[in-house]
């Protein structure tokens, strides 16, 4: 596979639900990180995106020659891309590539390898690559999709409070820290539907689930196991759509892998099906497929997936 040979410096942007990460490298081998609040998928992407790339500028004093982003949400590299590169605040920037990051996330944890990988936070996305082509599976977002992320584990834990509460479920240990946000539990739900980061709060009742697990609670437990169903399902089919190896690696990060019930039933879900596949630990970081993304070639089996556009 040809390579681009990225010129720097190079600004390397993993931007998250959760939080957006960033990577100064310049020329003489110097890095410096800051990080952001994550990006609103509900809102438009580009003036989030160059927010962020215009005060590295301020603080550096000086525009990176290339801005490498790997974005959750991003429905069309292309047009984004090319919207940064035009930005009235990126004036000096040269080039800039864009791709959803689930390609960033690929990239960083598998690499050239063939296989999956599985980015689980506060929303999922799913990316596979085979010999001939690379398929997503899910990433469809908190409504029509994004099974077994962090918001869907939130929300079961949400619903099961609520029917512990009405009499429609067993008792569990989560309605002690649901309580904590909402001591009027038939409230809560007003109170969540007006809260304008309602996706985050729902969200971050994934890490009481995985504790409650942990302590033993038979719901948790429940909730536990279904994520690690869903998670599995769609590393397995994005194997088979891309027609895999059978020792095709697989790869799964994000904060909803730190639950080991979840990971462990998640590996034992995928054996499984594909007993064969290997498990393997992260080489890096979303952000380190950021770094990497400057520089495939035109030739990778990734091309399709992302915008490499150059000013004149």
């Amino acid at each position: 596979m040809s390579e681009h040979h990225p010129q720097y410096p190079l600004l390397a942007v993993d931007a998250g639900q959760t939080g957006i990460k960033t990577r100064l490298l310049s020329a003489d081998g110097a890095v410096q990180e800051w990080l952001f609040p994550g990006v609103f998928t509900n809102q438009p992407l580009l003036p989030q995106l160059a927010a962020v790339v215009a005060e590295v500028i301020r603080v550096t004093g000086s525009a990176p020659h290339t801005v490498s982003l790997g974005v959750s949400g991003l429905t069309d590299a292309d047009a984004e891309a090319e919207a940064l590169l035009q930005h009235p605040d990126l004036t000096d920037v040269r080039r800039v590539v864009a791709t959803h990051d689930s390609v960033t996330s690929y990239l960083g944890v598998l690499g050239d390898q063939y296989g999956t990988v599985v980015a689980a936070g506060t929303g999922v996305v799913t990316l596979g690559v085979g010999p001939q082509h690379s398929a997503r599976v899910d990433g469809w977002g908190h409504i029509m999709g994004d099974a077994g992320s962090g918001f869907w584990i939130g929300r079961e834990a949400l619903d099961a409070v609520m029917r512990a509460h009405d009499g429609r479920g067993p008792a569990t240990s989560l309605t002690a820290p649901m309580q904590e946000r909402w001591p009027d539990l038939e409230t809560a739900y007003v109170h969540l539907q007006a809260a304008h980061d309602r996706v985050r709060t729902v969200a971050s009742f994934a890490a009481q689930v995985a504790e409650a697990a942990a302590a033993g609670d038979a719901v948790a437990q429940r909730i536990c196991r279904d994520a690690a169903a869903e998670l599995a399902l769609a590393a397995t089919a994005a194997l088979r759509v891309v027609d895999a190896p059978a020792d095709a690696a697989v790869g799964a990060v994000g904060g909803v892998f730190g639950s080991d019930a979840i990971r462990d039933a998640f590996i034992d879900a995928v054996r499984a099906e594909r007993p064969d596949a290997r498990f393997v630990p992260p080489r890096g970081s979303g952000l380190d497929g950021c770094v990497a993304l400057a520089g495939l070639g035109q030739d990778h089996p990734l091309r399709e997936r992302f915008a490499d556009v150059t000013r004149g």
